[in-house]
């Protein structure tokens, strides 16, 4: 059976943003609201109350904003019903409006791109990723799905060349705080482009140039774990809990049990500071 991919890395490609972790990330609103789905039945026996509920109260929130009543909070409600419901073509219709009458709630316009890429709309959701780099060139959440669009359309190469551009840019004195997160990011999608190689090189120079960030050895630990080499994840992830400024921070601990590893506290890593073991006595052992 295959590894499974540790916690906030996604299913499939490394790169995916689900539509779920955009929700998350939404700042100042409250979008998480597939709640009732698993309740949903598998039968034909019609909506549950629950649907029913929401419909009601999506048809009463749309007669607000048709008359022009309805607060910024009920539009809000509103896009949570819709997604909740899976109407996605008229969540994104009232997100168009959302983020037009709110360009510098980027949030909204991600969601916004996201929907559009999860209805098949590439090019709507590229148009609405430049909209916010447009504004915030360097918004990594931005970054990272424009990326992903790219691969998926089967533009690596020039995602690859744009990102080495970015961190470059990033790296030139004064250093960005974006520089790590675009290093990682381009790795990423190095590796995705068949090249460990060149991956596995940037992920040390990562680690090597931000000493006390963990995300470059948790990212070498995944490499390595992807590979099958389950010593040198080990390895690395040890080392990432060393530069973890709570070491005994449990997240650590449950990536090595997804991935079947033994726990972190358990491992230790060489270092020259640590005192030398002395050498066994030779006489016979006390009593």
């Amino acid at each position: 059976m295959a590894p499974r991919t540790p916690p906030g890395s996604g299913t499939g490609p490394r790169l995916s943003l689900s539509l779920g972790v955009l929700i998350v990330a939404l700042a100042g609103i409250c979008l998480a609201g597939g709640w009732w789905l698993g309740q949903r039945s598998a039968g034909a026996r019609g909506p549950l109350p629950t649907q029913i509920a929401l419909q009601h109260q999506a048809r009463q929130l749309q007669r607000s904003i048709d008359q022009g009543r309805a607060s910024e909070a009920e539009k809000e409600r509103l896009l949570q019903i819709l997604l909740a419901l899976e109407q996605k073509p008229e969540a994104t219709k009232l997100l168009e409006r959302l983020a037009d009458q709110n360009p510098e709630r980027w949030p909204l316009r991600l969601l916004l791109a996201e929907l559009r890429r999860d209805q098949n709309d590439r090019a709507g959701a590229e148009r609405e990723v430049r909209q916010i780099l447009n504004l915030s060139p360097g918004r990594m959440e931005a970054l990272q799905l424009r990326t992903l669009l790219q691969l998926e359309q089967g533009r690596g190469g020039e995602a690859q060349a744009q990102l080495q551009a970015a961190f470059l840019k990033a790296n030139t004195a004064p250093v960005s705080a974006n520089a790590l997160p675009l290093g990682l990011l381009l790795a990423d999608l190095l590796q995705r482009q068949k090249q460990g190689g060149a991956a596995e090189a940037l992920y040390r120079k990562l680690a090597a140039d931000h000493p006390r960030d963990p995300r470059p050895l948790l990212a070498m630990a995944l490499l390595k774990q992807e590979a099958g080499d389950t010593k040198g994840a080990q390895n690395f992830l040890a080392q990432a809990r060393e530069r973890s400024p709570d070491k005994d921070d449990p997240r650590l601990d449950q990536v090595a049990t997804d991935w079947g590893l033994a726990p972190l506290r358990a491992l230790k890593v060489p270092s020259a500071l640590s005192p030398k073991p002395k050498p066994a006595d030779s006489g016979p052992p006390k009593p």
